[in-house]
């Protein structure tokens, strides 16, 4: 994803796309989960579409069929601009957000690449050819073939990308960058790119840096443009042989802010997934000489969907990268940083580190891809709008045939905010949580934990139920899910509005309600009162006026008056009762700074059975 406008109202069943709202680059983030490393033998990919002015909304194009000859407009997707019109399938499938009726699921990340390799006269754009792509293709692999035939023969618009391509039985990593400008020479049409199918029982990722480098020449799993090398030698991108060829390496050689920003998501993810294969963060925090992270590993145990929805809520916790814990994150231990993501002081540069989970996550999802079920029913899109940490992920099975209305395009906008939309009110709830984090961010996952559990938990009963009614109709499948899904959605958005009126009740003005309502004033956290302490010195220390300094002198010396003179009473109490006082005992007494202790021992004196214990008594 990069700069641009978006906010898709997608009507390609029409022959166009309409685009608004802009996406920056380094955006995005991709996970891949192959059937063999799920729990299920689902396949799973996640996508995370982060922009600062992008409105989260589901988009949904209903399948169609269309007349011979015609033609469909490309819109660039991050900007609108008009590209041109390419031949239009004679079929087109049913898409929900970046899923289709096939289970076939694409998401993307922007890395860019060489600059001097983008097309201005390309006639198709990653976004177009991401969802046009869906509507036409019923496997990965077939995927694979429309996005590299429409580059081949239309041209490819947009700098370097790579896609996450899943079916029921296939996750592929694809990466594509252009050949430069066409206009002049027709020989720089199409694009230059590498597909590779992540090998079962592996898990892979990307987040806006390409990652496929060497890769077999010869292997059926392994798909590539002829000219992928050549081009590269020609260019003076690459002097090796064909065997030591990178395809990362020579059309996007990394710097700091890619292994750093991008590198560094995929890096903590791998670390969660498989603990045990110790992979180390030299790459990701620039040591010279170290080792990129693979391509795929394998995870120390099988992953289920609240798995895979779990690593899509990752700040680097436990890891050197924590965002919870340097000075950043304030008080209350907030795991985002306010942009711009790099500034300087006094002439040098500073970076915020970039998560995975971040404030300005416009929708993700994680997708499932289920080989035993019936297609409409075996495909499930979860998706959930703003910051992933705190979105709930809601199942929106692959064939129905409309979307909540809170998630729908035309319901809200990034211009003007509406108790309608859900993207509005989720970020409602975010936002108002970053003052308090630590302390609220519980309150939202109690309920977000409660929305998802009951998902999961009924899930198997919804599948049921849905393939029964597809083996008497598909059509009563396909409408019985489409209830569900726009339910389920509708009523989440209700309960986080109800849930932001309860944030809002119990944290009122810096205050925090106990269960009674009653106003307490728990302060920050003594950590941060030490940070304050030593960053400003005696500038907040109290300090007493000569009057007070005065009358708490005056005050302490009627106090010691007072405690010799119960220090006296208790020795001549003692002493009166014929009991010795030897000079160590008088000296405790004499010596005791606590009025109350005094005032007992004066009381026990008159009943004690020595000098001595009393003062063990006491």
């Amino acid at each position: 994803m990069r700069v641009g406008l978006r906010g898709m109202l997608v009507a390609m069943l029409a022959g166009f796309l309409t685009v608004s709202a802009t996406v920056p680059v380094a955006a995005c983030t991709n996970f891949l989960i192959t059937k063999g490393a799920s729990v299920d033998g689902s396949t799973m990919i996640t996508y995370a579409a982060d922009s600062h002015v992008l409105y989260g909304e589901l988009y949904h194009t209903p399948a169609g069929r269309h007349m011979p000859g015609e033609m469909l407009k490309v819109y660039e997707w991050d900007t609108g601009k008009y590209l041109g019109e390419i031949k239009q399938a004679p079929e087109t499938y049913n898409v929900v957000g970046n899923m289709n009726e096939h289970q076939v699921a694409i998401g993307e990340t922007t890395w860019g690449g060489r600059h001097e390799l983008q097309d201005p006269n390309g006639g198709i754009d990653y976004g177009s050819l991401m969802y046009i792509t869906l509507q036409r293709a019923k496997t990965a692999r077939e995927a694979v073939k429309v996005m590299t035939e429409l580059v081949a023969e239309y041209g490819y618009y947009s700098s370097g990308e790579s896609m996450s391509i899943s079916d029921p039985n296939e996750v592929w990593i694809f990466e594509i960058i252009g050949k430069g400008p066409s206009a002049d020479d027709e020989s720089r049409r199409g694009a230059v790119w590498v597909a590779r199918k992540i090998p079962d029982g592996y898990i892979s990722g990307h987040a806006n840096a390409a990652r496929i480098r060497q890769f077999p020449l010869n292997d059926p799993d392994t798909l590539y443009t002829k000219d992928v090398i050549s081009f590269a030698r020609e260019q003076g991108f690459y002097e090796g042989t064909d065997a030591d060829f990178s395809f990362a390496d020579a059309y996007a050689p990394p710097d700091y802010g890619a292994v750093r920003f991008c590198d560094a998501r995929v890096w903590c993810m791998f670390r969660r997934a498989a603990p045990s294969n110790k992979i180390s963060a030299d790459w990701v925090t620039g040591v010279d000489g170290a080792e990129p992270i693979p391509l795929w590993i394998k995870p120390d145990r099988k992953l289920g969907v609240h798995d895979v929805m779990e690593f899509m809520r990752d700040h680097f916790e436990g890891t050197e990268l924590d965002m919870t814990q340097d000075i950043g994150a304030g008080p209350y231990e907030l795991p985002y940083r306010w942009r711009p993501l790099t500034w300087k002081h006094e002439g040098t540069e500073f970076f915020n580190e970039r998560a995975t989970s971040t404030q300005q996550t416009g929708f993700s999802f994680v997708t499932q891809s289920r080989s035993w079920l019936p297609d409409p029913v075996g495909g499930i899109l979860w998706f959930g709008v703003d910051d992933t940490y705190s979105t709930v992920y809601i199942p929106m099975y692959c064939g129905i045939s409309r979307v909540p209305h809170s998630f729908a395009v035309g319901t809200g906008s990034f211009q003007e905010f509406t108790w309608d939309s859900a993207f509005w009110v989720f970020n409602y709830v975010s936002n108002y949580s970053y003052l308090r984090y630590r302390d609220m961010i519980q309150d939202v996952q109690l309920v977000q934990r409660e929305l998802e559990g009951r998902f999961l938990a009924d899930q198997p009963a919804i599948d049921a139920a849905a393939k029964a009614l597809f083996e008497q109709s598909p059509r009563l499948a396909v409408d019985y899910l489409t209830n569900y899904s726009c339910n389920a959605g509708d009523a989440t958005v209700k309960r986080w509005r109800k849930l932001g009126e309860e944030l809002l009740f119990k944290y009122l003005d810096g205050n925090v309600k106990d269960e009674h309502g009653k106003v307490t004033h728990p302060g920050y956290p003594e950590s941060w009162y030490d940070r304050v302490a030593k960053a400003t010195g005696d500038h907040l220390v109290m300090k007493k006026l000569k009057a007070e300094e005065e009358a708490a002198a005056a005050h302490e010396q009627a106090d010691e008056m007072r405690r010799t003179n119960i220090a006296n009473a208790v020795i001549t109490l003692l002493e009166g009762r014929g009991m010795k006082v030897d000079s160590a005992t008088e000296e405790k007494i004499r010596g005791c700074k606590d009025t109350k202790k005094l005032e007992k021992w004066l009381i026990d004196a008159a009943t004690a059975d020595s000098a001595e214990g009393l003062l063990v008594k006491s």
